[in-house]
């Protein structure tokens, strides 16, 4: 498993990307609104609770990082604090919801800085881009749009990967129950064995990922041939 503290970085010929330490706009303020570092702030383990869609992760943005994006939200129209984490929470799928213990703050730095500024909306507060903030954002608005980005493709990655996970375990679950399946015993063996087998196809398979193409077809015709046989009954 990976951890991902410090994972969104800078490439060659400047560009951010999954994989590694960097930071790239602003000022080095990683006091304020949220855990400092790269992209994650956290390590998978400790940041991630729960599960399913709605998991949250407890520090995926450092704190420019926040503050920039929160400045690219702003510049679009006024905003509340909890529309700020609506809006992150629909870019990336559900899978990442900033706490409000991160976004306000980040808001507050903001309107210290004069990048932002706050007006009372009954018994809210509402805020939007200043001048001063919208100079900030035209000189990092390269990387607030690719964070940006950055966000939605992993979010779309990580909810396909665990909507796969919890289709296949539900594969694993029904392939061990069934008339004949006696007690738990057997229906936990049956789902170990099962669950086993898959999982050496799969590492089967990964083995021949750089065979010769001749290989794959060889492959591809057992595959079938399997695929045959048990829908021969």
């Amino acid at each position: 498993m990976f951890r991902p503290r410090d994972h969104f970085s800078y490439g060659h010929e400047g560009r951010r990307h999954f994989g590694g330490a960097g930071r790239g706009h602003g000022h080095g303020h990683g006091g304020r609104g949220g855990g400092g570092g790269g992209f994650f702030g956290g390590s998978w383990g400790g940041g991630f609770r729960g599960g399913g869609p709605g998991m949250r992760a407890g520090k995926m943005l450092g704190s420019e990082d926040l503050q920039l994006i929160t400045l690219l939200l702003l510049s679009e129209k006024p905003r509340h604090g909890y529309e700020i984490i609506k809006a992150f929470e629909e870019q990336s799928s559900g899978i990442y919801t900033p706490s409000p213990g991160m976004v306000y703050p980040a808001l507050t730095y903001l309107e210290e800085m004069g990048y932002a500024a706050a007006a009372a909306d009954g018994t809210k507060k509402l805020y939007s881009i200043t001048a001063e903030g919208t100079a900030h954002l035209t000189r990092n608005h390269g990387v607030a749009t690719e964070v940006w980005n950055q966000l939605a493709l992993f979010g779309r990655k990580l909810a396909h990967f665990q909507k796969q996970f919890t289709e296949d375990e539900d594969v694993v679950d029904h392939f061990g129950s069934g008339p004949n399946v006696s007690g738990k015993a057997d229906w936990q063996q049956m789902k170990a064995e099962f669950r086993g087998l898959r999982d050496e196809l799969k590492a089967a398979i990964y083995e021949k990922l750089n065979s010769p193409v001749e290989e794959k077809r060889r492959v591809l015709d057992i595959l079938r041939r399997a695929v045959d046989e048990i829908r021969s009954k």
